[in-house]
């Protein structure tokens, strides 16, 4: 009984290209996170602090309303969207009459 041997190389020519833009840009987005924090560590840490929180707020409120966050990032979304408001739960409750 023989074993085909299956290379390296072979393994990644059938991983698909919209796999190694994703992870490109998510290289790129992570170099240019820390070349701005690099940029901002002289700043105040406080006010650093604030403003990245207030961004990650907006952004996370954000995905959690749209539902429109990454999809390895859908469990922990799910998880908060029971604790929010969504765009499908408020348009659910605009469709419904007013109880008298």
């Amino acid at each position: 009984m023989f074993l085909f041997a299956v290379t390296a190389a072979e393994k990644l020519q059938k991983i698909p290209t919209a796999f190694w833009i994703n992870v490109g840009i998510a290289v790129l987005i992570i170099v240019g996170v820390v070349i701005v924090l690099r940029k901002l560590a002289g700043t105040n840490k406080v006010v650093l602090a604030v403003v990245s929180a207030l961004i990650i707020s907006v952004v996370g409120f954000n995905w959690v309303y749209e539902r429109n966050e990454p999809k390895f990032l859908t469990p922990f979304v799910d998880k908060l969207a029971g604790f929010f408001p969504t765009k499908a739960g408020y348009n659910a409750k605009q469709q419904t009459a007013p109880k008298s």
